[in-house]
């Protein structure tokens, strides 16, 4: 501070013709003292160092407090006073409140800035789960409130958070390190002041505790809080930001010049000197802290500095320094806006200008509020409208060097001025970790759940604690820790690993599968079998066998079986249109012209016992112009509902995915449901009226037993088509097609062989019953 007010005084452009003074007070730490100082400065109570200042010995403004809580303690005291409070070390957030301290400043930035990028710092290493401690000062509590609450809104769970502070027993403080030694996390954010961590180390020191990575604050990252070789276990790795150190040659200089000589009865000088040269100007204060294991040497003040390398003699400015030089220069450049005031264009009443040999604290106060100069450094400087700073952070990692003590190294920065994206810059390839491999700590509190799995919360645990469980069927999860599987398309499925959706398996009944080539060789014997029956009904048409069995029925019945085991064939192969269409009304068209030749055989054969009564004259009324007639009449019902089932919602090729999630099952649907069951009903009716007109005509003489033949043929037909119902709502896939087909294979056989069979065994294996004799023989079967 001294420095900055010479420097300022030496300076011809600012200030001119003007000498700043100053008082200096220390707090102790106390916000009691601080209250104390503050008030006595204000009251003018203490002599100011330049004597030849005139007029009221008032402070214009303060510089100070270092601690949180005493800077708010000073400004609530002067804040009614009007009189700035330009703290260089103060950081608590809440001093940014204009309404509670309208008179604060400072020139280092908020906590606000050092809680965010604290949080942002440890998202950038992939930490979810870290131990929090604060000391329970404003300082600690707003700081690490304020990292709490941007930790959280980057998905950072708090593993345990304590607070304590310097005078807390020492239980309570043992407490504190088993609980940072016992936890699973070994990343512990300290928000912390350096009182309360040198507490803090000690006890860790006394209980052993390594291995932990320290993420401190600016207030004692780089502070000496242990000895050097207890530095290297305890310390080293430790990450933190710290304001920007700044060269400024002139310093050095200047401190090489202090004397206590020069400065009689100030004990800052006097206590500065001892500490530089380990001595003492006084005998009876037994031994000096800094080295406490022995007498310390009397000062004589003829102590040399030049060539004397230490810490309180730097040539770079820390950033606490640079704060007090910088709190200095803004209240001197506000003095100097005050004094270049040009009446008329003034900022008060009446743009009025402040008089600089009698003027108004708060009039001060507004020039304070509105300085915006460039630093030495370049920097520009300004408030505001909190009173803060643009934050301005280095980061630093404590690292051992080659002579096994610890360096203070930069790994990064933050500039808050610099655009979106930019203001936060960590070299992770520069940190040296404290771990033994020099790996960045796992600091978790569950292992990531891999693509192909979602989060499931633990009842009653943070956010970060959480089980994986594997995505549903049909769902994946293609990123690492996904709250939620995604559903795939409908006609998509979820792979195995359930991390990407692939097309649904497709599946019909195809001519090239195994299936479908033995249910083609089925039709096909099916197809040959009729073939070889009209063959040798044609070729023996004129025996009594073929004749007694109306021939022209017989043949009409063996082309619509032949039609069936055809049609079977539209149920193999990929539904198309065309296909869809053909299935269900070749099917109902060619069942109706099988039932209906049936139906006539039927029906003939009753009428052929009528015709043998006396005075019967049944076979005039069913002729073979009648049968014809019948037969087209009954099939052509079941064409027409066909044609209008094509007009109005013909069968159409779908994928079915309701049954299956999957696979895609080719289909083809009905259409019209009207229409499908009034086909099938239609085939059904005709189906249940021949096999009840054959039943009743089974015990007809023999020679008309051809009904017994018709009643089994359509026990077996019915039979199939009944068991064929719950068979094809079970089956799967593909098999649905399978069964209908093997249905209507296995019904046509039925037919074939139940009717044809046992004529075929007379025509060729016993062609001596195949006579008219024997047709109309009775007691014998043919």
């Amino acid at each position: 501070m001294i420095f900055a007010i010479e420097e300022i005084n030496q300076n011809e452009n600012l200030l001119p013709g003007i000498t700043l003074g100053y008082q200096i007070h220390d707090d102790c730490s106390s916000s009691a003292i601080a209250s104390k100082a503050a008030l006595a400065l204000i009251n003018g109570e203490e002599s100011i160092e330049y004597r030849e200042c005139r007029g009221s010995s008032n402070v214009a403004a303060i510089v100070g407090c270092q601690i949180s809580t005493n800077s708010i303690v000073t400004a609530r005291t002067i804040g009614s006073f009007g009189i700035p409070l330009v703290s260089y070390y103060s950081t608590c957030s809440c001093l940014s409140d204009k309404r509670e301290y309208p008179t604060f400043f400072r020139t280092i930035p908020s906590d606000l800035y050092q809680s965010k990028i604290l949080a942002e710092l440890v998202r950038t290493f992939g930490w979810t789960w870290i131990g929090a401690i604060r000391s329970n000062t404003d300082y600690g509590n707003f700081g690490m409130q304020g990292f709490m609450e941007h930790a959280e809104k980057f998905g950072v769970c708090i593993a345990y958070s304590e607070t304590f502070y310097r005078t807390d027993p020492p239980e309570k403080i043992s407490r504190l390190v088993q609980i940072i030694k016992q936890a699973s996390t070994k990343v512990v954010v300290a928000f912390v002041n350096v009182g309360d961590m040198r507490i803090l180390l000690n006890e860790i020191l006394r209980q052993n505790v390594t291995g932990i990575q320290w993420i401190g604050t600016e207030a004692w990252v780089t502070a000496n809080l242990l000895l050097p070789e207890e530095r290297v276990i305890y310390l080293a790795g430790t990450i933190g930001p710290t304001t920007r150190r700044t060269e400024l040659g002139d310093l050095r200089n200047h401190l090489q010049n202090v004397h206590p000589s020069n400065f009689p009865g100030n004990i800052l000088v006097t206590e500065f000197w001892e500490t530089l040269f380990t001595c003492s100007f006084t005998t009876d204060n037994g031994t000096n802290q800094q080295n406490s294991s022995g007498q310390v040497r009397q000062c004589t003040g003829n102590e040399h500095v030049e060539g004397i390398e230490s810490v309180y003699l730097p040539a770079v400015m820390d950033g606490s320094s640079y704060h007090v030089y910088t709190a200095v220069y803004s209240i001197a450049h506000a003095l100097h806006n005050l004094l270049t005031c040009v009446e008329g264009e003034g900022p008060f009443s009446k743009n009025t200008c402040a008089h600089i040999a009698n003027f108004q604290p708060w009039q001060l106060l507004h020039y304070i509020r509105t300085v915006n100069f460039t630093a030495k450094t370049g920097e520009t400087v300004y408030f505001d409208e909190h009173g803060d700073p643009v934050p301005r952070y280095e980061f630093v990692n404590l690292q051992v060097n080659l002579k096994g003590t610890v360096d203070i190294v930069n790994i990064g920065y933050y500039d808050g001025s610099a655009a979106a994206g930019r203001k936060l810059v960590i070299n992770i390839g520069d940190v040296v970790w404290s771990t033994s491999g020099n790996t960045i700590p796992q600091a978790i509190c569950s292992e990531p759940c891999f693509p192909g799995t979602r989060k499931v919360s633990r009842k009653g645990q943070p956010i970060c604690c959480f089980d994986c469980a594997e995505c549903a069927d049909g769902e994946i999860s293609n990123v690492t820790d996904s709250t939620d599987c995604i559903k795939c398309p409908s006609e998509y499925w979820s792979n195995r690993a359930k991390t990407q959706c692939v097309l649904k398996k497709v599946e019909f009944l195809s001519f090239g599968e195994l299936l479908g080539f033995v249910l083609v060789m089925l039709a096909v014997v099916g197809i040959c079998f009729t073939v070889a029956t009209a063959v040798i009904f044609y070729h023996y048409r004129e025996t009594p066998i073929v004749k007694a069995n109306n021939s022209e029925l017989s043949f009409l019945l063996l082309f619509s079986l032949l039609l069936c085991f055809i049609c079977s064939l539209a149920f193999i192969g990929e539904p198309s249109g065309w296909s869809c269409m053909l299935r269900r009304t070749s099917f109902g068209v060619v069942f109706v012209l099988c039932i209906s030749c049936i139906l006539g055989k039927t029906i003939l054969v009753v009428v052929a016992f009528k015709a043998t009564l006396p005075n019967s004259s049944a076979m005039n009324w069913f002729g073979h112009v009648q049968q014809r007639l019948g037969v087209f009449i009954v099939t052509f019902l079941q064409v027409l509902a066909c044609v209008l089932w094509l007009s109005v919602s013909p069968p159409y090729p779908f994928k079915n995915m309701r049954h299956y999630r999957d696979v895609i099952i080719l289909d083809c649907d009905v259409g019209s449901l009207t229409a499908f069951y009034f086909v099938s009903a239609y085939i059904a009716l005709l189906s249940i009226v021949c096999l009840v007109l054959a039943f009743f005509a089974r015990k007809l003489p023999d020679s008309f037993n051809d009904a017994k033949y018709i009643t089994f043929s359509m026990l077996i037909f019915c039979a199939v088509w009944i068991t064929f119902i719950p068979a094809y709502v079970s089956s799967p896939g593909k098999y649905t097609a399978a069964v209908e087909v093997f249905a209507i294979w296995a019904s046509s056989f039925g037919l074939l062989v139940c009717i044809f069979a046992p004529k075929c065994y007379i025509i060729l294996l016993k062609p001596e019953n195949n006579t008219k004799k024997q047709m109309m023989a009775k007691g014998t079967s043919p």
